[in-house]
């Protein structure tokens, strides 16, 4: 069962996430011709100019790109999960299409709602170890066999897309999709790394000992120690680095400028914390030899 629960795991993510992305395109996109980027833009494109239905479309133009993607692409694990999240949402889209009433009119609802739901599904997706199809084999291709990064890969194949989509459906209507990609990426960052908790704090003290006794005793946290040396001055001064919860940084500023009013600190966001007091090292190194299998 152990070894099952990964597997159902990764799945039902996969499921969610491409059910909730065909419901986004019925409810808030294709009915505001809101075009969504990718391959699946272009399906709306056909949808919008002769009528055809967005999800066969869709599923049509990513067909050859199965086939790359199964040839030179990511392995047999990563291809079998792109070829279901793509027929599940491309066969959801045209499903959905006529039992789900779409939400028009106010252009804040449709623009926000849209890039929440879009990257909520896309993040879901990716965290059971699949991809939406289309723009993502092309980009995972190209990057392996010619080095192109996988942004430079986007940008083209989203510009190239709503520069197609601008003489269909207008300025107006690409603008806001501008808004729903933007929301989207915001969000995709959020559901695959989990909101910021934690802050990372650098701190420059000729008061360092008094600061690191008190920050373990009163917070509870531990402190690294790292040599350094002044860019000026050249002589050495010892810095803490401490990693703590979001509550924890007003504390930790407190007890710095009771200590030393002077001190230098730098506060930085932490993505992800492993270790004592955070998440276990092990449950990761899990996650990520799962997702390499």
């Amino acid at each position: 069962m152990r070894r099952l629960w990964p597997f159902l795991r990764d799945y039902a993510l996969i499921t969610a996430g491409a059910l909730i992305l065909a419901t986004n395109v019925v409810v808030f996109l294709a009915p505001n011709h809101v075009v969504s980027t990718g391959i699946t833009g272009l399906g709306m494109l056909a949808h919008y100019l002769w009528g055809w239905p967005i999800g066969l479309v869709t599923l049509a133009l990513n067909l050859p790109l199965f086939v790359a993607g199964f040839r030179w692409g990511e392995g047999l694990t990563f291809f079998v999960r792109t070829i279901y999240a793509v027929i599940l949402m491309t066969l959801a889209i045209d499903l959905l299409a006529s039992r789900l009433a779409p939400i028009t009119g106010d252009a804040l609802i449709y623009t926000l709602f849209g890039g929440l739901l879009d990257g909520v599904g896309i993040g879901l997706v990716l965290r059971g170890r699949g991809t939406t199809g289309g723009t993502d084999i092309i980009a995972q291709l190209l990057n392996r066999h010619r080095g192109i990064a996988f942004g430079t890969v986007f940008l083209i194949a989203n510009t190239l897309t709503l520069v197609l989509a601008a003489f269909v459906v207008g300025i107006v209507p690409i603008l806001y999709a501008l808004i729903v990609n933007y929301v989207s990426a915001r969000v995709v960052d959020v559901v695959q790394e989990g909101v910021s908790y934690a802050r990372t704090v650098l701190i420059v003290s000729r008061e360092h000992e008094a600061i690191r006794q008190a920050i373990l005793e009163q917070l509870d946290r531990g402190v690294t120690i790292l040599e350094a040396r002044g860019g000026y001055t050249l002589q050495p001064r010892p810095a803490l680095y401490v990693v703590v919860g979001r509550a924890q940084v007003t504390v930790l500023k407190r007890i710095i400028a009771a200590i030393d009013p002077h001190a230098f600190v730098v506060i930085g966001e932490a993505h992800e914390v492993l270790g004592e007091g955070f998440h276990a090292v092990q449950q990761a190194a899990d996650r990520r030899s799962e997702a390499k299998s």
